[in-house]
């Protein structure tokens, strides 16, 4: 009879990680979190080239936000794994309100003084404190999901939490530009409100059970997420797939001359081809949400990344922006589905107590891609020519997806991501 009651139960249990209130508020609060990072970050960068037109300036402003991750990396992991991940989160997204405060601040004292010289270096400070919040918050904030809901809810839950994201990054550059556009100060009062919201709703989350490391605080300790990744195949694959595809795949900032010398598409078209992708991502977070990967983990994550690295390849041979458009969506998509076997696996293939320190580790990875990878792109796009430079990193992104299978056949044969 007991049986029978416990097999009813599982039967009727929630399937969806927004059947937990603990995640609900979680999943809103990463959401105001992430939507106020991007109007900030893209009212900062119109805000200094309007200023000085200085192309290095606005390279500037996403190195110095990437930066503290980097140098604190050992650091970050290993207070998301010692303390309450919800205290971090909230204190986190704390400073990231403090720091757009200052910059709104910063600016209308600029604007009142701007015959006077006033210096623009300060602004770059606060960038760098918003990143060492940012670099503090992300350990935290990945970790903490796991311990909202259920093992078999969880691959539900990081496609919600995808769908987050990429809702943020597709929606919050083009509402940070309008903003700008009614004021130069509104970005940052809304982007204020926004975290101040993220807060409060961070505070509401109910305290998890979290299996803190009862390790000293040493070198040794802040290297067991380094450690643990080394050791364990499944989870260095994953990782290490994602770093080589994106660092060769990157596209992003080739965008403008696509648009103006190759596909003829002027500033409209522009704004098309930066929407594409993440259009891409977020309808395919979205289908994720209501038909998570239960069969073949391993093998679809691979076939993403290599339709990630052929998509690029077509769009770097296309000469029109109909076919163009199209490519970057499934560049895209493949990538969001590669992401979402990936986020599963290393988190539900993590014990608790290191988590924080290997999703640390794993956000350095994520960001060193990404901003090397547009480096790399724009560095062979000057020597040999941007069509060259995308067909090629394509191209390299299929190679990576073809060698890591031989080299971690534990993760392409993956069956379950749970």
């Amino acid at each position: 009879m007991s049986e029978k009651k416990s097999l009813g139960a599982a039967a009727t249990a929630p399937k969806s990680a927004f059947a937990y209130r603990a995640f609900v508020l979680y999943w809103l609060a990463r959401f105001c979190n992430s939507f106020a990072i991007q109007i900030v970050s893209v009212a900062v960068g119109w805000q200094i080239y309007d200023e000085t037109r200085n192309a290095f300036l606005l390279g500037m402003v996403g190195l110095v936000q990437f930066a503290p991750a980097l140098l604190f990396v050992l650091a970050t992991g290993a207070v998301a794994d010692r303390y309450d991940r919800r205290a971090v989160m909230g204190l986190c997204i704390a400073l990231e309100a403090i720091c757009a405060a200052s910059l709104g601040v910063f600016w209308v004292l600029h604007t009142a003084e701007v015959d006077s010289g006033h210096p623009i270096w300060p602004v770059f400070a606060v960038l760098t404190l918003f990143g060492l919040a940012r670099a503090f918050l992300t350990p935290s904030l990945q970790s903490l999901a796991a311990n909202l809901v259920p093992r078999e809810v969880f691959a539900n839950a990081v496609a919600w939490n995808s769908s987050a994201m990429q809702a943020s990054f597709t929606i919050g550059p083009a509402i940070g530009g309008l903003l700008y556009g009614l004021s130069f100060q509104v970005p940052y009062i809304v982007a204020f409100s926004m975290f101040c919201v993220a807060i409060v709703l961070t505070a509401l989350i109910p305290r998890t059970t979290q299996r803190a490391s009862g390790e000293k605080r040493s070198v040794e300790t802040m290297l067991a997420g380094v450690r643990y990744i080394r050791s364990n195949p499944v989870v260095l694959g994953a990782i290490t797939l994602d770093l080589f595809a994106v660092l060769l795949g990157g596209v992003m900032a080739l965008l403008p001359i696509f648009a103006r010398d190759i596909l003829d598409a002027g500033p409209m078209g522009l704004g098309f081809l930066r929407s594409a992708a993440g259009v891409g991502a977020l309808v395919t977070a979205i289908y994720l949400v209501r038909n998570p990967i239960r069969n073949h983990a391993g093998r679809i994550m691979f076939a993403g990344v290599a339709v990630y690295g052929l998509s690029i390849v077509i769009f770097g041979l296309s000469t029109t922006l109909w076919l163009s458009v199209p490519m970057l969506f499934m560049m895209g998509a493949a990538d969001m589905l590669s992401v979402n076997v990936r986020a599963t696996l290393i988190q539900l293939a993590t014990p608790d107590d290191v988590r924080g320190r290997v999703s640390a580790v794993n956000s350095v990875f994520i960001g060193a891609s990404n901003e090397v990878g547009e480096f790399r792109a724009g560095t062979m796009a000057a020597l040999i020519g941007a069509v060259p430079a995308v067909v090629i990193g394509g191209a390299g992104a299929i190679g990576i997806a073809a060698l890591w299978a031989r080299l971690f056949p534990d993760l392409y044969n993956k069956q379950k991501v749970t």
